[in-house]
């Protein structure tokens, strides 16, 4: 089996947690009842636990409906999916600046998963951009033309395979999504609103609401829910994003995400570093299974 950081992931995606999946893993427990993803976007960390066989089941949400239509094809229709995908791939050869336009006024009309998977594979930096009537308008990167079939294929039919069977989909409002979670669930959650990416992201309509955000998790202390949040971060001493209050008792982590793509273009060596959150139920779980075997759960 790959190690998390080498899954192939069918969604290519900007902002994901999947080159530092394996460190947040670092700092949750070995064994997992439930992993909860309320904006999941590419689902990286359910796809490094499930890779680990550290969770028996997952839930995978996110607000953007095109998005979750594109999971369900990956779970549950793979092989259809991968031929619509090979079909598009092809039909462009030789025309592919015009194709992608083609494709993206089609995915505006019927939001075909094929087709935004094609698009987020052609797109630039693999980010999902709409305008203010909510159409999608990245423009191709025209130096590429996306995964070639065979390679979009495999990504495909591994994420089918590690989530296949044990996992629930859903297209839900978040806050919908942490009133259903129980104790025995962990959730982890990555919202849009934050983070090192910047606040310009039209991936979600509306916003994250900080103080709605900062509610939510009150509410989930209040319930003994375990979570960790990646929320703001830091590049040098550039500082990214409204922290998280301290009268939620949270554990501020520090998770090194590499040199930033920015500092690299000016030559610098910056580094970037997101926050991870732990909430206090999970230090509490972590702490009681640290001096036991007995537990389900294990500290890393």
């Amino acid at each position: 089996m790959n190690g998390p950081h080498e899954l192939p992931q069918p969604i290519p995606y900007q902002g994901s947690k999947r080159q530092i999946a394996p460190a947040i893993l670092e700092h949750l427990p070995t064994t997992i009842s439930r992993l909860v993803e309320p904006f999941a976007g590419s689902a990286a960390l359910s796809m490094a636990a499930a890779a680990r066989r550290t969770c028996d089941r997952f839930w995978i949400n996110d607000a953007h409906a095109p998005l979750m239509r594109l999971w369900r094809e990956i779970i549950h229709r793979p092989d259809a999916l991968a031929g619509e995908y090979n079909r598009l791939w092809n039909d462009q050869l030789g025309r592919e600046r015009q194709y992608f336009d083609e494709v993206r006024d089609r995915f505006n009309t019927h939001h075909a998963p094929a087709d935004f998977l094609y698009l987020l594979a052609r797109c630039v930096k693999a980010a999902i951009r709409y305008n203010a009537r909510g159409q999608f308008n990245n423009t191709p990167d025209n130096r590429r033309k996306g995964a070639r079939p065979a390679e979009m294929t495999r990504r495909i039919t591994h994420a089918s395979a590690l989530l296949r069977h044990r996992i629930r989909l859903t297209s839900w409002d978040y806050a919908r999504v942490l009133d259903q979670c129980a104790e025995d669930d962990l959730v982890y959650m990555d919202p849009p609103y934050q983070g090192v990416c910047g606040a310009r992201n039209t991936r979600y309509l509306p916003k994250i609401d900080h103080g709605a955000f900062c509610d939510q998790l009150r509410n989930l202390n209040e319930r003994h829910i375990m979570y960790a949040v990646s929320y703001d971060g830091r590049t040098g001493t550039k500082t990214y994003g409204e922290p998280l209050p301290g009268t939620l008792r949270l554990t501020q982590l520090e998770i090194r995400a590499g040199r930033s793509t920015q500092a690299t273009l000016l030559g610098r060596s910056d580094v970037t570093h997101e926050s991870l959150y732990l909430s206090p139920a999970l230090v509490a779980a972590l702490e009681r299974t640290a001096h036991t075997n007995d537990s389900p759960l294990a500290l890393r």
